[in-house]
């Protein structure tokens, strides 16, 4: 019996995010991960959960953000990642944080240890033998991260993965064919095949605070890099940080909105998570908000407390409650308050990145030199 198709129009449909932040150490990888998570958890509701490759370095930051944690240990096989992503997905997390997924890569029953695991079967001490039977000893650690890469993209959860990075040359030719060795830039510590599956994949040079750089002359970095379309808008311009806006906005688009994702040009945060639970469809939480700020900041003038009591019960996550909250936005955020309006004087806090981020960039230890992406 011949199969039977279905084509219908195309429509935009929530989706889980795979982000991936590869970088050297000094980058801010793991800072980074817990700033973009904590942005995604305003959109898909949970915990966030971090499994922890590097002896505990995530919990450098347990003051600064709420998260649950899992040491994850030796051995790091591909089939031990797959365990370890499933028992953390059924918990039904807002977000998973890998740190590092290298481990898979390079680290103690990883792919390479495999590789040699199944040249020592094959071939034992015979050197020329192990020389036949290299490609052919490839199979099972291939086979076995196929698995896991398989087993992860049925999974309906978001993930960021962090990606340890170093520098890389290949042997090429030049422009007049002569033999050169080619410098790739910083390459993540992982399979192609693995990083070619992310959403969006951020480069994070050694001081880079958070700032992903997205043009390269290295050839290497530059195909590693991974910006599409619908996320260019967060991205008007160099020097942008990722950060909790930059997290919301994503998880805005995985979400379903037809919209491409842009960086909230809204300064209040309290706005901020008023326009992301809108933009969610959130009506109970909209609600919430608008009754425990009605005293406060979100009404500085007599315009915007006429203007929340007209919408009343109109927040909804059609086109209609979404433009009027724009209205309110725009009422608080460009008129001049009324000094019997005024609410106690509330001022956003400096984020004080770079003192913090600088200092858990010295305690961790550079990475080693491995072998070649595969």
């Amino acid at each position: 019996m011949p199969r039977q198709f279905k084509i219908e129009k195309a429509v935009r449909r929530s989706v889980p995010l795979l982000i991936g932040l590869s970088g050297p150490s000094g980058g801010g990888k793991t800072y980074t991960a817990l700033r973009l998570a904590t942005g995604i958890q305003k959109i898909f509701p949970g915990e966030i959960i971090g499994i922890d490759t590097e002896s505990n370095r995530m919990l450098h930051y347990a003051s600064l953000f709420d998260f649950q944690h899992i040491p994850f240990s030796e051995p790091f096989g591909s089939g031990d990642y797959l365990e370890v992503l499933k028992f953390v997905e059924s918990r039904k997390p807002s977000v998973i944080i890998v740190d590092s997924m290298s481990h898979e890569h390079e680290g103690l029953g990883g792919l390479l240890d495999l590789h040699e695991t199944e040249l020592d079967r094959m071939a034992g001490t015979d050197y020329a033998k192990r020389q036949r039977m290299g490609m052919l000893a490839w199979q099972k650690p291939k086979a076995e991260r196929r698995k896991l890469i398989n087993g992860l993209l049925q999974m309906n959860s978001n993930f960021i993965f962090c990606f340890r990075a170093k520098e890389s040359s290949r042997p090429g030719k030049d422009s007049t064919g002569k033999n050169i060795i080619e410098n790739f830039g910083f390459m993540p510590i992982a399979g192609t095949e693995f990083v070619f599956e992310m959403t969006i994949n951020c480069l994070l040079l050694p001081h880079a605070n958070g700032v992903p750089s997205w043009q390269s002359d290295h050839k290497g970095e530059s195909m590693m890099m991974k910006l599409p379309e619908q996320f260019k808008e967060l991205f008007p311009k160099p020097g942008i940080q990722l950060d909790e806006d930059i997290g919301q906005q994503l998880a805005i688009w995985a979400k379903g909105d037809n919209k491409p994702a842009k960086k909230s040009a809204v300064k209040c945060p309290e706005l901020r998570k008023l326009e992301g639970y809108l933009a969610a469809g959130k009506v109970q939480d909209i609600e919430i908000e608008l009754k425990g700020n009605k005293e406060n900041l979100l009404v500085k003038t007599k315009g915007a407390i006429k203007y929340l009591n007209s919408l009343s019960g109109e927040f909804t996550a059609n086109t209609k409650g979404y433009s009027g909250i724009q209205d309110i936005i725009n009422i608080i955020e460009t008129s001049q308050p009324e000094p019997e309006e005024l609410a106690p004087t509330i001022e956003e806090e400096p984020e004080e990145l770079d003192v913090s981020r600088e200092k858990d960039q010295e305690s961790i230890k550079p990475i080693d030199d491995g072998l070649e992406i595969f």
